[in-house]
């Protein structure tokens, strides 16, 4: 797989985490991807601290959310 294949794959599931984000909560795409961009977690995903790329949508949708509200911290 050669590097722009991976920014695609890359590109599509950050899309689908704050689409995740947007529909659970009941907020705006823009709000979400603001979420998810500035949350702690996000460096951690992207740079593959403790496997956190391969959770589902779901899983990290939920923990950058609870991070949002305060309920964790990374």
């Amino acid at each position: 797989m050669n590097n722009e294949s991976k920014l695609v794959l890359e590109s599509n599931r950050w899309a689908n985490i704050i689409m995740n984000i947007s529909q659970r909560n009941s907020i705006s795409l823009e709000e979400a991807t603001d979420i998810f961009y500035n949350s702690e977690l996000f460096p951690l995903i992207a740079e593959g601290v403790a496997d956190l790329q391969c959770r589902s949508v779901n899983y990290l949708a939920s923990l950058i959310w609870d991070e949002h509200n305060g309920n964790i911290s990374a």
